[in-house]
Protein backbone atom coordinates (compact mmCIF):
# COMPACT_ATOMS: atom_id res chain seq x y z
CA UNK A 1 0.00 0.00 0.00
CA UNK A 2 0.85 3.78 -0.64
CA UNK A 3 -0.12 6.68 1.25
CA UNK A 4 -0.40 9.63 0.05
CA UNK A 5 -1.13 12.34 2.73
CA UNK A 6 -2.07 16.25 1.83
CA UNK A 7 -1.17 18.44 4.91
CA UNK A 8 -3.47 21.40 5.59
CA UNK A 9 -5.95 22.82 8.22
CA UNK A 10 -9.53 21.34 8.91
CA UNK A 11 -12.65 23.78 8.48
CA UNK A 12 -14.11 26.09 5.76
CA UNK A 13 -12.14 29.09 7.20
CA UNK A 14 -9.14 27.76 5.95
CA UNK A 15 -10.42 25.85 2.44
CA UNK A 16 -8.68 28.03 0.15
CA UNK A 17 -5.57 28.74 1.92
CA UNK A 18 -2.15 28.48 0.78
CA UNK A 19 -1.48 26.35 4.03
CA UNK A 20 -3.69 23.86 2.20
CA UNK A 21 -2.52 23.12 -0.91
CA UNK A 22 -1.55 19.80 0.33
CA UNK A 23 -5.19 18.87 1.38
CA UNK A 24 -6.00 20.05 -2.35
CA UNK A 25 -3.70 18.25 -4.04
CA UNK A 26 -4.92 15.10 -2.43
CA UNK A 27 -8.60 15.89 -2.96
CA UNK A 28 -7.48 16.44 -6.86
CA UNK A 29 -6.12 12.90 -6.55
CA UNK A 30 -9.84 11.71 -4.94
CA UNK A 31 -11.27 13.45 -7.89
CA UNK A 32 -9.74 11.63 -10.30
CA UNK A 33 -10.29 8.41 -8.94
CA UNK A 34 -13.49 8.92 -8.27
CA UNK A 35 -14.04 8.49 -4.22
CA UNK A 36 -14.51 10.66 -1.35
CA UNK A 37 -12.50 11.08 1.82
CA UNK A 38 -14.67 10.19 4.95
CA UNK A 39 -13.70 10.23 8.71
CA UNK A 40 -11.71 7.78 9.56
CA UNK A 41 -10.66 5.64 13.10
CA UNK A 42 -8.18 8.39 14.00
CA UNK A 43 -7.96 12.00 13.83
CA UNK A 44 -7.44 11.96 10.31
CA UNK A 45 -10.38 11.41 6.68
CA UNK A 46 -9.03 8.54 4.41
CA UNK A 47 -10.08 7.25 0.90
CA UNK A 48 -8.45 3.74 -0.19
CA UNK A 49 -8.06 4.02 -4.09
CA UNK A 50 -6.64 1.81 -6.77
CA UNK A 51 -4.31 3.15 -9.50
CA UNK A 52 -2.88 0.82 -12.14
CA UNK A 53 -2.74 -2.40 -9.89
CA UNK A 54 -1.41 0.03 -6.83
CA UNK A 55 -3.38 0.19 -3.97
CA UNK A 56 -3.20 3.75 -2.09
CA UNK A 57 -4.87 5.35 1.01
CA UNK A 58 -5.86 8.92 0.57
CA UNK A 59 -4.76 11.04 3.73
CA UNK A 60 -6.13 14.65 5.47
CA UNK A 61 -4.72 15.42 8.71
CA UNK A 62 -7.32 16.93 11.06
CA UNK A 63 -5.35 17.99 13.57
CA UNK A 64 -4.24 21.76 12.12
CA UNK A 65 -0.98 21.71 10.58
CA UNK A 66 1.43 21.90 13.57
CA UNK A 67 0.28 18.26 14.93
CA UNK A 68 0.10 16.52 11.40
CA UNK A 69 2.44 14.36 12.18
CA UNK A 70 -0.09 12.40 15.06
CA UNK A 71 -2.30 11.62 12.52
CA UNK A 72 0.06 10.75 9.96
CA UNK A 73 2.22 7.86 12.59
CA UNK A 74 -1.71 7.11 13.73
CA UNK A 75 -2.51 5.45 10.16
CA UNK A 76 0.78 4.43 9.74
CA UNK A 77 0.74 2.16 13.05
CA UNK A 78 -3.07 0.83 12.04
CA UNK A 79 -1.70 -0.22 8.77
CA UNK A 80 1.61 -0.95 9.00
CA UNK A 81 2.89 1.11 5.62
CA UNK A 82 6.93 1.23 4.49
CA UNK A 83 8.43 4.61 4.92
CA UNK A 84 9.44 4.88 1.57
CA UNK A 85 5.84 3.86 0.27
CA UNK A 86 4.47 7.68 2.19
CA UNK A 87 4.20 10.47 -0.07
CA UNK A 88 4.05 13.88 2.25
CA UNK A 89 1.98 16.89 0.09
CA UNK A 90 2.60 20.55 1.43
CA UNK A 91 2.99 24.15 0.36
CA UNK A 92 6.66 26.16 0.19
CA UNK A 93 6.66 29.51 -0.54
CA UNK A 94 10.53 29.41 -0.89
CA UNK A 95 9.21 27.59 -4.12
CA UNK A 96 7.53 30.01 -6.69
CA UNK A 97 4.27 30.05 -7.43
CA UNK A 98 3.57 26.77 -10.16
CA UNK A 99 6.48 24.37 -9.18
CA UNK A 100 7.39 21.70 -7.24
CA UNK A 101 10.13 19.86 -5.48
CA UNK A 102 9.97 16.42 -4.81
CA UNK A 103 12.74 14.82 -2.31
CA UNK A 104 12.92 11.56 -1.42
CA UNK A 105 14.02 12.77 2.52
CA UNK A 106 15.12 15.29 4.31
CA UNK A 107 14.66 18.60 6.73
CA UNK A 108 11.45 19.98 7.69
CA UNK A 109 12.60 23.40 5.61
CA UNK A 110 10.86 26.05 8.57
CA UNK A 111 7.23 23.99 7.33
CA UNK A 112 6.08 23.15 10.74
CA UNK A 113 3.89 20.40 9.37
CA UNK A 114 6.96 18.72 7.83
CA UNK A 115 8.63 19.19 11.43
CA UNK A 116 5.20 17.57 12.71
CA UNK A 117 5.63 14.40 10.47
CA UNK A 118 9.22 14.11 11.17
CA UNK A 119 9.01 14.32 15.12
CA UNK A 120 5.92 11.93 15.52
CA UNK A 121 7.88 9.22 12.93
CA UNK A 122 10.96 9.66 14.44
CA UNK A 123 12.43 10.45 11.19
CA UNK A 124 13.24 12.27 8.03
CA UNK A 125 13.83 9.50 5.78
CA UNK A 126 10.08 9.93 3.92
CA UNK A 127 9.30 11.18 0.17
CA UNK A 128 7.81 14.94 0.50
CA UNK A 129 6.50 16.70 -2.86
CA UNK A 130 6.79 20.79 -1.91
CA UNK A 131 4.67 22.53 -4.31
CA UNK A 132 5.52 26.77 -4.40
CA UNK A 133 2.80 29.38 -3.09
CA UNK A 134 6.07 32.07 -3.60
CA UNK A 135 4.79 35.06 -5.39
CA UNK A 136 5.49 38.67 -5.32
CA UNK A 137 3.06 39.24 -2.68
CA UNK A 138 5.32 37.34 -0.13
CA UNK A 139 5.53 39.91 3.02
CA UNK A 140 9.38 41.09 3.17
CA UNK A 141 9.22 40.38 7.37
CA UNK A 142 9.73 37.18 8.47
CA UNK A 143 6.75 38.17 11.19
CA UNK A 144 4.04 38.55 8.97
CA UNK A 145 4.66 34.95 7.01
CA UNK A 146 2.16 32.98 9.16
CA UNK A 147 -0.35 35.19 7.93
CA UNK A 148 0.79 34.89 4.57
CA UNK A 149 0.38 31.36 4.43
CA UNK A 150 -3.06 31.46 6.09
CA UNK A 151 -4.75 33.74 3.23
CA UNK A 152 -6.88 33.02 0.45
CA UNK A 153 -5.17 32.57 -2.78
CA UNK A 154 -5.60 35.71 -4.79
CA UNK A 155 -8.13 35.68 -7.97
CA UNK A 156 -4.65 36.87 -9.86
CA UNK A 157 -3.28 33.87 -8.71
CA UNK A 158 -6.16 31.45 -9.29
CA UNK A 159 -5.13 29.57 -12.99
CA UNK A 160 -1.77 29.17 -11.26
CA UNK A 161 -3.19 27.37 -8.67
CA UNK A 162 -5.39 25.30 -10.55
CA UNK A 163 -2.39 24.37 -12.93
CA UNK A 164 -0.22 23.00 -9.72
CA UNK A 165 -2.63 21.41 -8.18
CA UNK A 166 -3.13 19.68 -11.46
CA UNK A 167 0.89 19.17 -11.71
CA UNK A 168 1.30 17.72 -8.07
CA UNK A 169 -1.61 15.27 -8.45
CA UNK A 170 0.30 13.84 -11.59
CA UNK A 171 3.32 14.01 -9.32
CA UNK A 172 2.15 12.16 -6.84
CA UNK A 173 0.70 9.54 -8.98
CA UNK A 174 3.66 9.23 -10.95
CA UNK A 175 5.65 8.74 -7.25
CA UNK A 176 2.89 5.45 -7.04
CA UNK A 177 4.23 4.02 -10.41
CA UNK A 178 7.54 4.95 -11.01
CA UNK A 179 8.73 5.81 -8.05
CA UNK A 180 10.74 8.91 -6.62
CA UNK A 181 14.00 9.24 -7.97
CA UNK A 182 11.84 9.05 -11.90
CA UNK A 183 9.51 11.30 -10.60
CA UNK A 184 11.88 13.56 -9.62
CA UNK A 185 13.36 13.62 -13.11
CA UNK A 186 10.07 14.40 -14.96
CA UNK A 187 8.99 16.58 -11.98
CA UNK A 188 11.48 18.63 -10.60
CA UNK A 189 12.44 20.39 -14.06
CA UNK A 190 9.43 22.45 -13.81
CA UNK A 191 11.08 24.37 -11.42
CA UNK A 192 13.99 25.81 -13.40
CA UNK A 193 11.44 26.34 -16.47
CA UNK A 194 8.56 28.20 -13.65
CA UNK A 195 11.78 30.42 -12.27
CA UNK A 196 13.40 31.48 -15.87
Amino acid sequence: MYCIVGLGNPGQLYMTTRHNLGFMVVDSIAEMLHKELHPARGEFWSANCSFKNFEIALIKPVTFMNDSGAAVADFIEQHSVAIDHILIICDDFHIPLGSLRLRPYGSDGGHRGLASVIYHLGTDQFPRLRCGIGSGSIPAEKASLAGFVLEPFPESEYKHVISLVELARDAALSFVENGVERTMSLFNSREEECSN
